[in-house]
């Protein structure tokens, strides 16, 4: 049977394709007698409406873009259920664009987008992204774009993020209260603002606590899993190794892990382990991991919120629109002790952000 669309219904039901239209959308146009037999024929042949075709037509898009690096990460998954619980309340179709962290990636997917068939963009940058040219073009075509969890500072939009400085530092605070004297950093891109905010939250952790900063101890990863575990292994085969790890990034949990067994090395006993991580199944790994875990689905639902408030409302100012989401440190046993040190602050230093 040939593909079911709007002329096919049109041509069996012996009305015009405009007719067709209106009563599929519930026309006050059309009577109630059409209406049910366009409806229930469409049901029988099991007819899918093209929304794409319809928004070119009617110019007006019903679609949300989302652009990710990943969708392999547990935040970005949850997020976009927070994304879609509120398309779907307006009416709203998501449609999600991945980049696998590639510059080259996103500025082709934004360039398509620039059409103009998709009525906003929640986006959160690839890891390569320091050129800002494609956002600013996007922006230009009247689109509006929300940054969410990595946001691009370049712009002038809403921005939903976490309290990644704040994050951070308690992460290596707990470190440090749990006995460790050479916590490592491990970060995917050394430009992106919530890698920065994650490694200057560790370095004011390590100069309230009178630690010492090693550039050795901070490792920059790829996108390369075992060029990762690599990199891990090589950090932690010396003996004078870390005792700890702070994994800024879900992905490098895995890598961490195995390193660690393939060198023979207990967790927590000598190496304790935190991630950001918002993977449910931290509390079946084996040690249970620490987490600094995300408000990834509200972070999504308030991002989305924005985009819908900027569509209904033109005068809204989405410069005007960031949100600070706090996170929350989930202590589990890869980073227990069985008697905890009593360690004080010795600069007596503030611990927030300011």
């Amino acid at each position: 049977m040939e593909k079911v669309n709007i002329k096919y219904l049109a041509e069996e039901l012996n009305l015009s394709i405009s007719t067709v239209s209106r009563a599929l959308r519930d026309s006050y146009e059309i009577s109630t007698e059409t209406k049910k037999r366009v409806v229930e024929l469409a049901k029988k042949l099991d007819y899918v409406p093209n929304y794409h075709a319809s928004s070119l037509r009617s110019k007006k898009s019903n679609m949300i873009a989302v652009v990710i690096p990943e969708v392999a990460d547990s935040f970005f998954a949850q997020a976009i259920n927070g994304i879609e619980s509120v398309a779907q309340e307006n009416g709203y179709h998501v449609l999600i664009y991945l980049t696998h962290e590639s510059l080259l990636q996103e500025q082709a997917l934004l360039k398509d987008l620039q059409s103009g068939w998709v009525a906003g963009v929640l986006m959160s940058v690839s890891s390569e992204t320091e050129q800002v040219a494609h956002i600013e073009e996007l922006l230009a075509k009247g689109i509006p774009l929300v940054f969410f969890d990595r946001p691009c500072d370049k712009i002038e939009t809403a921005k939903i993020t976490t309290d990644d400085w704040e994050s951070s530092y308690k992460a290596t605070q707990h470190l440090i209260e749990r006995g460790c004297k050479k916590i490592a950093l491990l970060s995917v891109s050394d430009s992106l603002s919530i890698s920065t905010e994650r490694m200057a939250g560790y370095r004011q952790a390590l100069v309230d606590y009178a630690q010492p900063f090693e550039p050795s101890n901070n490792v920059l990863c790829t996108n390369c899993e075992e060029q990762n575990m690599q990199l891990i292994i090589n950090l932690l085969k010396d003996e004078d190794r870390p005792d700890a790890i702070l994994a800024t990034v879900e992905k490098l949990t895995t890598s961490v892990y195995l390193a660690c067994k393939k060198l023979q090395l207990s967790i927590p006993n000598d190496v304790k382990v935190i991630s950001f991580s918002n993977l449910q199944s931290a509390l079946l790994l084996n040690p249970s991991l620490t987490t600094i875990t995300q408000p990834a689905f509200e972070m999504g639902r308030t991002a989305a919120s924005l985009i819908f408030k900027s569509l209904k409302n033109k005068h809204f100012n989405l410069k005007a629109g960031s949100v600070v989401i706090p996170s929350t440190l989930e202590i589990r046993d890869s980073t227990f002790t069985e008697v905890t040190p009593v360690i004080s602050n010795p600069l007596n230093a503030p611990l927030a952000h300011v």
